[in-house]
């Protein structure tokens, strides 16, 4: 529904809005310093209502406001120009805003978009000014600035916040923030606090439970006049493959948000079930769970081509040992690059279990583990604990044999000892311990999905790695960022990861040149 003012003073209020919006410049690709005329659906939508409304008292009724919607629809600059506009014309003397958010380079990003406007308007920088170092914009002449703090700022006292803007309220690690800086506002007489976000996962956080409130606003089972919300999603059960479902949910699609980037997303979602999660939540703005199944098994067996072992003597690889738990599957996965493509590797997957556990009714997957075993997939130590040496003087037999360039080896469990032990004898510069958080995984994680999808992964058929790659669920940080999720994995998984830790290794070496060199990682 389209909004209308009901008195001149509130069509007044929201005039001055959209003309000083008007007066700002975008700051970003092609639309870099083009005035920033609001789109319908920003102006209609969002600006007239927000700052149109008032009070009988002239105040504004707006007190809290919730925007969702995803990735690429401009919402930085958005909220940089809503910032501004509280800084310079919403008559506060004295005001504080804060441009909170997750950490201090995402706090950084607003700040960044509103300086760049500031400095680009003759009229504005007049009137203020920027100090960067403390990413602040202040204006001397009211005693007013606006701050960007991160979350950890949240311990710090002394706020009195006229406006406050969070970026990305689904990255806010806690509510600390949120609860201290809304409840510094008791002093003005206008307050505004502006979250802009895209969906997010985590269904315990404070953007969960704004984004829950603000959806009883638009169905009518809250009435609350201080609460404006905004939610552009693709309905739940929704087909993400379609071009109509996206233009639903990004007001942008077909102006400044680029489609065909969505496009070559989609296609490689249609091969990586969590992608899938990533598309939804980010371009299309749904909530998901953070855990969900990673690789499509056709696609899996897509990759599937013989290997002849012997014919890979002194070819040299890139590898990977996940030693496990006393009683639990051993790793050493092996990836031989080809000769005329270094991309495309044949894997080799050794796996290792106390012989116990055969037989331990405990384990649910014996019945497997005895095929496997029969038809050479499965090694076993004697007893009911791994043997570690035996695994050591088996991979170092292999290094020998077929030309360790690098390795990589899981840092957790019999890790760290195993690695010191492994570097000594095959030299400290080709063993490294790979650490398991998103930092170490996210590179090797898209380098694997593209690498698949490319058919640049053969694994030979290897039932045991199947099943693992069947197996695998993964976990996404806010940013989208993938890492392989044991814990809500349906089995064993450490082949796949033993792959990823592979690929990482091959990616750190200085004489092996990614896709990646000529243009950067790219953020989904």
């Amino acid at each position: 529904m389209k909004w209308k003012a009901r008195s001149d003073a509130e069509k007044q209020a929201a005039d001055q809005a959209v003309s000083f919006f008007a007066g700002l410049k975008h700051t970003k690709g092609r639309w870099a310093g083009v005035p920033f005329n609001l789109r319908p659906w920003q102006e209609h939508g969002i600006i007239r209502p927000i700052f149109g409304r008032l009070n009988p008292d002239g105040t504004r009724q707006i007190r809290t406001v919730y925007i969702e919607v995803p990735r690429k629809n401009g919402k930085s600059e958005l909220a940089a120009g809503i910032a501004l506009k509280l800084l310079f014309k919403d008559g506060e003397q004295g005001a504080q805003i804060y441009g909170a958010a997750s950490d201090r380079d995402q706090a950084a990003i607003v700040f960044g978009v509103a300086a760049w406007m500031v400095r680009k308007s003759p009229v504005l920088s007049k009137h203020c000014k920027i100090i960067d170092s403390q990413k602040r914009i202040v204006r001397h002449e009211t005693g007013s600035f606006y701050r960007a703090i991160p979350a950890d700022a949240a311990g710090s006292h002394g706020f009195d916040a006229s406006g406050i803007i969070f970026d990305e309220l689904h990255t806010q690690p806690t509510r600390e923030l949120w609860d201290v800086l809304t409840t510094s506002t008791g002093s003005r007489s206008q307050p505004l606090t502006f979250a802009i976000t895209t969906a997010g996962y985590d269904r315990q956080s404070i953007c969960w439970e704004q984004h829950e409130y603000a959806t009883k606003i638009l169905t009518g089972a809250i009435d609350d006049p201080t609460f404006f919300a905004y939610i552009r999603a693709a309905p739940e059960g929704a087909d993400w493959r379609k071009p109509s479902i996206w233009k639903k949910c990004n007001p942008a699609l077909g102006d400044f948000r680029n489609i065909d980037e969505m496009r070559a997303l989609a296609r490689k979602a249609a091969h990586t079930p969590a992608l899938q999660n990533t598309f939804k939540r980010l371009y299309l703005n749904q909530w998901t769970q953070q855990s969900t199944r990673w690789i499509d098994l056709n696609l899996w067996d897509a990759n599937a081509r013989t290997i002849d072992e012997p014919d890979l003597t002194g070819k040299g690889f890139y590898g990977f040992l996940d030693l496990s738990a006393v009683s639990d599957m051993t790793a050493w996965v092996m990836g031989f690059p080809r000769e005329d493509d270094p991309e495309r590797l044949d894997i080799v997957a050794r796996f290792w279990c106390p012989e116990a556990r055969l037989t331990d009714t405990a384990n649910r997957y014996r019945a497997q583990y005895q095929v496997w075993k029969r038809q050479g997939f499965l090694q076993t130590t004697p007893g009911n604990a791994v043997d570690y040496g035996f695994v050591k003087r088996k991979v170092i037999e292999d290094c020998v044999k077929f030309g360790l360039r690098r390795m990589n080896i899981d840092r957790l469990f019999q890790g760290a000892q195993t690695g010191m032990e492994l570097a000594e004898e095959l030299g400290a510069e080709k063993v490294a311990a790979m650490g398991q958080g998103f930092m170490s995984y996210a590179a090797p994680m898209v380098e694997f999905e593209r690498r698949l999808v490319a058919k640049k992964l053969n694994h030979g058929g290897n039932p045991v790695l199947r099943w693992m790659a069947d197996n695998v669920a993964v976990k996404q940080d806010p940013a989208g960022n993938l890492k392989p999720d044991k814990a809500n994995s349906q089995g064993k998984i450490d082949g796949i990861t033993g792959i990823v830790g592979l690929l990482e290794a091959q990616m750190r070496d200085d004489n092996f040149v990614s896709v990646y060199e000529g243009r950067g990682l790219m953020s989904i």
